[in-house]
């Protein structure tokens, strides 16, 4: 089995950084759409596992990996995260498309995610996700979330709340 380098939202993922405009677990949970609020977190990887469905070097069609960890607030642990990632798409120069959806889990409830976007050479850059529901005070979430690498197991993750 072949290893993936940790790419795209982490995970999403697959959450150093400071939070702008409100801290998760003290959100509003009103139900009406209301001004955006956005998050910073660090999601650090603790798990990833790769599954490669023809056995080929270099990334196929079909390949997945399943990565998992904790959404980090400065110094402090406010939730955790998991995604699953299949490429969709191979092209030469090592490039690929991912397709991702995940969760962040959360105090007051969980924020789904899901997207597309293109790996070049090995480095995953910039990646963005759409905000696709919620469950408990983020049931009726949507927006999106931004995803810069800092580490091999840390990403910065910009959450674009809107409620």
């Amino acid at each position: 089995m072949r290893h993936f380098k940790h790419v795209g939202l982490s995970a999403a993922t697959g959450l150093a950084a400071l939070l702008v405009c409100s801290h998760p677990a003290s959100a509003s949970s009103s139900t009406d759409p209301g001004p955006e609020n956005v998050l910073q977190l660090v999601a650090r990887q603790t798990q990833i596992s790769s599954i490669d469905v023809d056995g080929s070097s270099g990334p196929s069609q079909g390949d997945e990996f399943v990565v998992s960890g904790n959404l980090v607030l400065g110094s402090a642990t406010v939730g955790n995260y998991g995604e699953v990632c299949t490429i969709t798409r191979t092209a030469p120069a090592d490039e690929f498309d991912l397709q991702c959806v995940g969760s962040l889990t959360l105090t007051k409830g969980q924020i789904t995610f899901q997207g597309r976007f293109t790996i070049t050479a090995g480095v995953p850059g910039d990646a963005g996700v759409a905000i696709t529901g919620g469950t408990g005070s983020y049931r009726t979430a949507h927006g999106s979330i931004q995803s810069v690498m800092l580490s091999a197991t840390d990403t910065q993750l910009t959450v674009h709340l809107i409620r």
